[in-house]
């Protein structure tokens, strides 16, 4: 008997298991060293090379030989990778010396250096559980974080020493706090300079931050977990930087605002990125290795908020800037201060610099992110003088969703299209141009995708209809499934996005996906026509998807039985298109849904809403509490599904919103979920959520 398509999607984590990432490249641009598992079932990551000269891929290090048990991870470790939203085990991150020929990493919390080229693996006696171990660019130390202090190992004698160690309870050296981990994707706390001296180390005291206790209902003899969670309108964790030396030095890095964005350490010293706490301004700023004096280098504001881009700051081998800021209604890239793309082009992310040379992704058509370069001309001035002179070229043209690494002349990209529901891997460098396997899982569907512009708007949608369904033979009921929200996107050319929307077709849906007002790909005035309301705007436009979906659909979509499915603020969403529109939504799943906006956290809520004592009509505006206290607001079946050991979107606001609506009489179901965080990795808990959400709208929409 063939695996059903849940299992599958389960056992696979979704079909991200056996595709390669994490990618370096060797600084002669001959190796590049990835992290891939053993087979599209194999849960358990293994470090890998590429060799260009030969050709050949080699496996450096499978964890299993080292007896690795994910089951014993550290709490840190476990919080981390929540962050990241990382769904495997084995090594799943890894950094290297400059030259890339050794590699340190964390197995169950134990301290591992394995040389590249031979694949000897040392494993060194720490105080206690690791966590972030960093080479040093020469590669003879590892700094890591055991129990909130800093530690410097050396390789040749295993001597360990605490270069920083808490003064008081609730302060950590070389760790990102919750607000930076979960919202800037900042997922890391020091940096080594580049001659290996010294660490830029980030101290955070979450002592002001509120506490939360996370209890395990479903066992309660274990004592609740306690987290630090820093909610709108609460204290923050005081965050500072410092320089550590190796000599027993410690300078202090001082910067004004609340939040530390970003932060490295080149060849040019230490560049920071800084927010005060309303993200109205962002700042740069260098800093002095000496002294800890910091110079402002730039900064831009927004009336609204600045959205912050990876990758940058960053320098060209000359020093110039590298940047990305809004303008002329798009998010540009910025040399030395001057904006470089055009305006027709929006900026993503920037993924590296290779000397004079930029990589960065971006996007015309919203739906496809393509990989780009700006290069700089062989007559430009140096440093100092009149801004460089360079072109922007594209990198990609295949239709999809591109990524990539440069460096030392060698170009690796990764592509998701619409032709299937992998991920191709190549390598380039000169002429040559090499695969890296991706060993994922194939899936027993494929993803009938129709991406369209829908509604007065022309929003991104794709519409999926069932693998045999004949076009106009029957009206199907419909299932929305939007995350809908800021700073996420759904609608791509990607094949592997709509694995699991084409299997909820399959069971007798059109299935509609739409990306509103809020959500990145189409510049910062459409990003920012959400302020102070994460309800009105988001809703208007599903429900604008859905009849501009219909408009094209006259005779497959039945308008009359339309579901709405989400996770997250797709939850949210959910629950609130059948408290305001049941006109319009007749069921509703609402996995892990915000339900009350001064229960999440300060730096993704306030950017949107602002501080709730000065806008306190905007939480009000896009809380479900208050939707679910007037009986007339619910009168279609809501199905609510929460993990209880979730840390990011708590457990409360289904429990709160679930007492609202219990109070107003109003009937709902809820599904609590004993042990599961805000991930469900667990193969058998996934599985069974797609299972009983399917049963569940079959029932409420008669199909």
């Amino acid at each position: 008997m063939s695996e059903s398509f849940p299992r599958m999607y389960a056992r696979t984590r979704r079909f991200t298991l056996g595709v390669p990432r994490g990618f370096t490249i060797a600084p002669g641009g001959d190796r590049v060293v990835f992290l891939r598992s053993r087979s599209g079932t194999d849960p358990v990551t293994s470090l890998w090379e590429l060799d260009l000269g030969s050709g050949v891929e080699r496996l450096v290090l499978d964890p299993a030989r080292l007896g690795a048990d994910d089951e014993h991870l550290p709490a840190e470790e476990r919080a981390r990778r929540e962050r990241a939203r990382e769904q495997g085990g084995g090594v799943v991150a890894y950094t290297t010396d400059a030259a890339v020929t050794s590699a340190a990493f964390a197995l169950s919390g134990g301290l591992h250096v394995v040389e590249l080229a031979s694949g000897e693996v040392r494993r060194f006696d720490t105080p206690g559980a690791v966590i972030d171990p960093r080479l040093s660019p020469d590669g003879t130390r590892v700094a890591y974080v055991t129990g909130g202090a800093l530690h410097v190992l050396e390789l040749a004698s295993g001597d360990d020493r605490t270069l920083a160690a808490p003064e008081a309870e609730g302060v950590t050296y070389g760790l990102a706090e919750f607000a930076a981990a979960e919202e800037f994707d900042r997922l890391r706390g020091h940096w080594w300079s580049p001659d290996g001296t010294a660490l830029l180390a980030e101290r955070a005291d979450v002592s002001p931050v509120q506490t939360w206790h996370i209890a395990d209902p479903a066992n309660p003899s274990r004592p609740p977990v306690s987290v630090a969670y820093p909610a709108a309108g609460t204290p923050n964790a005081v965050v500072e930087l410092v320089i550590l030396g190796l000599d027993g030095s410690r300078t202090a890095v001082p910067f004004d605002d609340e939040y530390l964005i970003s932060a490295s350490w080149g060849h040019q010293g230490p560049l920071i990125v800084t927010m005060p706490r309303d993200q109205k301004t962002v700042r740069v700023l260098s800093a002095d290795p000496a002294t800890g004096s910091t110079e402002l280098l730039g900064e831009d504001c927004d009336d609204a908020w600045v959205e912050a881009a990876s990758g940058v700051p960053a320098r060209l081998d000359d020093g110039t800037l590298v940047w990305v800021a809004d303008s002329e209604g798009a998010r540009r890239l910025l040399i030395g201060g001057v904006p470089v793309s055009p305006p027709n082009l929006q900026v993503r992310e920037v993924l590296g610099v290779d000397g004079g040379t930029v990589l960065f992704r971006a996007s015309t058509d919203p739906t496809e992110i393509h990989l780009f370069t700006w290069a700089r001309a062989a007559s430009s001035p140096a440093a100092g003088g009149d801004r460089p002179a360079g072109v922007v070229s594209l990198v990609t043209s295949e239709p999809g969703v591109h990524t990539g690494r440069l460096a030392g002349g060698t170009l690796v990209t990764a592509v998701q299209t619409l032709d299937g529901p992998g991920t191709a891997v190549w390598v380039r460098r000169g002429e040559k141009r090499l695969p890296i396997a991706s060993l994922a899982e194939r899936p027993r569907l494929e993803p009938r995708v129709a991406l369209v512009r829908t509604g007065e708007r022309d929003l991104s949608t794709a519409v999926l209809l069932p693998s045999g369904h004949v076009p106009g033979s029957r009206r199907l009921p419909v299932l929305m499934d939007p995350y809908g929200g800021p700073h996420a996107q759904r609608v791509t050319a990607s094949g592997r996005t709509y694995l699991e929307p084409q299997w909820f077709a399959d069971q007798g849906f059109a299935v509609i996906v739409a990306d509103g007002r809020g959500t990145p790909g189409r510049g910062p005035a459409f990003e920012r026509e959400i302020q102070h309301d994460l309800a009105g705007p988001v809703l208007d436009d599903q429900v604008d998807a859905l009849h501009g979906a219909a408009r094209l659909y006259p005779d497959d979509l039945d308008l009359g039985r339309v579901a709405i499915k989400g996770w997250s603020f797709g939850g949210f969403l959910a629950a609130l298109a059948v408290l305001r529109r049941p006109d319009v939504f007749h069921a509703a799943i609402a996995g892990a849904p915000v339900t009350d906006w001064r229960l999440y956290d300060t730096a993704y809520t306030e950017r949107y809403l602002g501080h709730p004592d000065e806008h306190p009509e905007a939480y009000e505006r896009s809380s479900l509490l208050a939707d679910a206290a007037r009986p007339e607001k619910l009168e279609r079946p809501l199905l609510l599904i929460h993990g209880l050991a979730d840390d990011n979107v708590v457990a409360a606001h289904t429990l709160r919103l679930s007492s609202a609506l219990l109070a107003a009489g109003r009937p709902h179901t809820v599904l609590p979920l004993s042990g599961v965080t805000h991930m469900t990795p667990q193969e058998v808990v996934a599985e069974n959520l797609l299972l009983l959400q399917v049963d569940f709208l079959r029932k409420s929409l008669d199909a």
